[in-house]
């Protein structure tokens, strides 16, 4: 970071030099007699020249510098000094323009590493010791203390407190974490000590995992920009030949300078590319990781959107939705003993009833056994409780009163207690917060929206309801997602994969777009998909789409436009109306302003209906 600041420095320091020199002998001034355009043209010049050079010697490619160089030399010969500077000067403030922009996503590489402490507190035989962080290993302890950055992938065994994972995910708020929840590393510890398990060595945990993911991005290796270079290269050829007509047929060098100077094809070298950067960019800062930069100008052109439910479309957390106390059973009553009982039951339809109960205080429990796949057995005060499914009460022969609510939608939990049924829970996984926003969105953008599921019939049919998807495919095993997603690319579309990354890998693979929500410490996550959603928020989905076609058009308005000006401006110099000097005021500006332009993607906002997300 510190090298490429003192580099910028520099490069700002010699142009600023460079300009007003430039400046000051369009005023006619100089020091001894000397122009000051020489400086100019010696500090940004030369620097051209000697690059083309290297290029053409070690890459052996006529590039837009070789044309640059060329023009600057033949200036300098017709005795047009201070166009020979201007040229050299604007052209490097163009470069600058574009080192700034792929500096940008590369800073936040930078931070990323900025968040891996090179400290960590090692617990090892109840003795504290401070150790690099790099020697961690799986199953060490560690201690982090309020404030501290995490150095490592854990989960928590003691303590609780609030993390702050807003770069690595993007999510503007503290996460609170307790006993069990996992934590990651470069995040921050904000207010409580906490004691966790490493579970990752340094090398393979998540922060590290997303550093490369992000290193490993080639923003030159895309269709679109092979296109733009192919077309540059092109317009290389017919510059050096219509400059030379431009000679012979108005014998007068100064004609066939210009046209070298002002069909140089500098915007689409460095504006194509330039989007792209910028574009990745603007998704990291979202929790958006792109793998596959090549997808970013097709993404848009998508024909289906296929989702997975379970923690894509839905929490892939069970949560009571209703609870119905039998008889004149009282509700708290029921609610207190159910939960006493799954207290020791680390199961997750445990613990949906014991979010669902909250952190009163519970009954003691004695003789507690599990029924595997059905239920509990307990004693609470001296009384005997069963909770569980139908198979339990099957059993132990104890008839389920007919009245109590049965749906095939939700997987429904009876409690029994002191020879009498309490009353029972009916538990399901819940849909995202947003997500038929979402699938709104994207069917008003035409896109064919599918969920695939591996549940039943009912349970898809009901999400889909609630999330309004009507295209539903239940009971699908890995290998029927990966059988729908070839059958579609048979026919020609274009298919995009949303799904956790791990029994989605292989339809993840063979989508066009394969995009992986969540876990930011999975390999298979990265691996499988396209794009990462590290933040897990499923609502950047159509925010992704809009930023894939803005990309695209950026690009494609840059290469268009800098043709058709360059187009117009070589015209105006061959018949004399352009000089050398205009020419590259003219060339520049324009190709400053694509540059710009594709920039700005960095910055690029987009408002998702009533979400607001920026």
């Amino acid at each position: 970071m510190k090298k490429r600041l003192y580099e910028f420095k520099k490069d700002v320091i010699i142009i600023l030099i460079s300009a007003i020199c430039v400046i000051l002998s369009h005023f006619n001034v100089n020091v001894l007699g000397v122009d000051l355009a020489y400086i100019a043209l010696i500090l940004c010049g030369i620097p051209i020249i000697y690059g083309s050079i290297i290029g053409l010697i070690k890459e052996h490619d006529i590039k837009a510098d070789v044309l640059v160089s060329i023009a600057i030399i033949a200036s300098v010969y017709i005795g047009q000094i201070f166009a020979a500077a201007e040229i050299a000067v604007i052209m490097e403030f163009g470069g600058l323009l574009e080192k700034i922009t792929v500096s940008t996503t590369q800073s936040r590489i930078e931070k990323l590493m900025d968040l891996q402490p090179s400290k960590a507190r090692l617990i090892k035989d109840n003795v504290e010791n401070m150790v690099d962080a790099i020697i961690v290993k799986k199953g060490d302890l560690l201690k982090i203390n309020p404030g501290e950055s995490i150095p490592a992938d854990g989960r928590i065994i003691k303590g609780s407190t609030t993390v702050n994972q807003s770069l690595i995910t993007g999510e503007s708020l503290p996460v609170e974490k307790t006993i069990g929840d996992e934590i990651y590393a470069g995040t921050i510890n904000n207010f409580g000590q906490i004691i966790v398990e490493v579970t990752e060595d340094y090398e393979s945990n998540s922060l590290q995992k997303i550093i490369s993911l992000i290193e490993n991005v080639n923003g030159d290796d895309t269709p679109i920009v092979r296109q733009a270079d192919e077309i540059a290269n092109w317009v290389v050829v017919i510059s050096l030949f219509m400059a030379i007509y431009a000679y012979f047929v108005t014998n007068n060098i100064t004609n066939a300078v210009t046209v070298l100077v002002v069909f140089c094809p500098c915007a689409l070298v460095l504006a194509t590319p330039t989007a792209i950067i910028a574009a990745i960019g603007n998704l990291s800062k979202h929790g958006i990781l792109v793998k596959n930069s090549a997808i970013l100008e097709s993404l848009y052109k998508m024909d289906n959107i296929l989702f997975d439910k379970t923690g894509t479309i839905t929490t892939g957390i069970p949560k009571v939705v209703n609870m119905q106390a039998y008889d004149k059973t009282d509700e708290r009553e029921l609610l207190k003993i159910t939960a006493s009982a799954e207290n020791n039951y680390n199961h997750p339809l445990s613990q949906a009833i014991l979010d669902y109960y909250g952190s009163d205080e519970l009954y003691e429990v004695k003789e507690f056994e599990v029924e595997l796949g059905m239920g509990i057995y307990c004693i609470i005060n001296d009384k005997e409780c069963l909770v569980g499914n139908e198979k339990l009460f099957t059993k132990y022969n104890i008839k389920i009163p007919e009245n109590l609510f049965k749906t095939e939608e939700t997987t429904v939990i009876y409690s029994y207690y002191n020879k009498d049924f309490l009353g029972s829970f009916s538990i399901k996984d819940t849909p995202k917060e947003g997500i038929e926003n979402v699938i709104n969105i994207l069917r008003s953008e035409k896109y064919e929206v599918t969920l695939l599921t591996g549940d039943n019939d009912t349970v898809a049919k009901d999400i889909g309801k609630q999330v309004n998807i009507d295209d539903i495919h239940s009971n699908c095993l890995p290998e029927d997602k990966l059988e729908f997603v070839d059958n579609l690319r048979k026919k020609l579309k274009k298919v995009m994969m949303v799904g956790d990354g791990i029994n989605d890998a292989s339809a993840l693979k063979r989508a066009n777009v394969g995009v992986a929500m969540g876990n930011i410490g999975s390999d298979i996550t990265i691996d499988s998909a396209d794009l990462v959603f590290i933040n897990d928020d499923i609502r950047f989905v159509p925010y992704l789409m809009k930023m894939s076609k803005r990309t695209y058009y950026t690009i494609k308005f840059g290469i268009i436009f800098s043709l058709v000006l360059n187009t117009i401006a070589m015209i105006f110099g061959f018949i004399g109306i352009l000089t050398p000097i205009t020419g590259a005021l003219v060339h520049n500006i324009g190709s400053v302003f694509v540059i710009i332009l594709a920039a700005l993607l960095f910055k690029q906002r987009f408002k998702i209906n009533e979400f607001n997300i920026h």
